[in-house]
């Protein structure tokens, strides 16, 4: 009896906020489509209307000489929050260092701990990750687990130079594997790196019924994206979309409301050899929005609720007006 549209639900829920979950028909709809509601205790219009940048290296040594700079235009640029992620244990410490930090008086920094498939050897080459690299890794993101909004980044890469053999390619596993459970352990989203292992990933984390998952910065084909928006995988968009045809294509197939925004600063910005930033997440929105033939407004909305269901953490974290 009722005929509304998928995006006049849409529009509606995002404008009025609470209107969201009081509204019988909303929630009907949202049912309908498929959509796991989740109670988001943010909800003035003020925070949809501004961004989460979900994959973020903030601790690189890039940043070292004008980090705060560096915040402060995230902030100016429409940014709430800043999912920041680890490579390797000695990351760690850099990271949490950031954690709860409110910039400008509404942009936060939200950790994520884990490591990376590439690791660094002693002699400054890169290999695979193996399980002697979680000895430390692990106990450290049980000890403050609590301040984290998710596990990551995590996940595999099969370049031929890091993984020449189904040895790196297993130790790979191990770790992932390894990552998973302790992210079921924790109740803890995991942040995905899949670098020339689209398809392994995917599988792989299906196999062993991984739940929460946002691929970030994903390069696999189309038939493997499908698969993972099927797993109800989350799939995060980096500024470098506006000079990828893959990645135009990835978000013509994932629904809106399985779409993050993320930087990966200081790489994959909108242009090859230029330090990429958290400000850039603009170029992010304004793309998907125009592959979409929505405005950038629901864009932005869709995408920082989107976030604050996978990382269910970010309701306490993110600032008032």
């Amino acid at each position: 009896r009722h005929v509304m549209s998928w995006r006049a639900v849409s529009h509606r829920s995002l404008v009025r906020g609470k209107a969201l979950h009081r509204s019988p028909i909303q929630l009907y709809y949202y049912y309908y489509f498929s959509i796991t509601i989740t109670p988001v205790l943010v909800s003035d219009r003020w925070c949809w209307a501004r961004m989460i940048d979900c994959h973020c290296h903030l601790s690189a040594s890039d940043f070292d000489s004008d980090r705060e700079a560096v915040l402060d235009r995230a902030a100016a640029a429409g940014l709430c929050a800043i999912v920041a992620v680890s490579e390797s244990y000695n990351d760690f410490d850099a990271v949490m260092q950031l954690a709860g930090k409110c910039f400008s008086g509404h942009l936060v920094v939200a950790p994520c701990l884990g490591v990376h498939p590439v690791q660094q050897s002693a002699d400054g080459t890169q290999r695979s990750a193996c399980l002697q690299d979680l000895e430390k890794a692990l106990p450290e993101i049980r000890r403050c687990h609590e301040q984290l909004v998710g596990i990551g980044e995590v996940g595999l890469d099969f370049q031929p130079r890091i993984a020449p053999s189904s040895v790196e390619k297993d130790s790979q596993k191990a770790v992932l594997k390894a990552h998973i459970e302790l992210a079921k352990e924790l109740d803890l989203p995991l942040n995905v790196h899949s670098r020339s292992a689209g398809r392994p990933t995917v599988d792989f984390l299906k196999e062993c019924n991984a739940k929460n998952v946002v691929m970030h910065a994903f390069d696999g084909r189309a038939a493997i994206v499908r698969s993972g928006v099927d797993a109800g995988f989350f799939f995060s968009v980096p500024p470098s979309i506006v000079r990828s045809e893959q990645t135009q294509k990835l978000v013509s197939i994932v629904p809106l409301t399985q779409l993050l925004l993320e930087t990966d600063s200081p790489a994959l910005g909108p242009e090859k050899q230029v330090r990429n930033e958290p400000a850039n997440l603009v170029k992010s929105c304004e793309e998907v929005a125009r592959i979409k033939g929505i405005a950038a407004g629901e864009v932005r909305s869709m995408t920082t609720q989107n976030a604050v269901r996978l990382f269910p953490k970010l309701r306490t974290l993110l600032p008032k007006a």
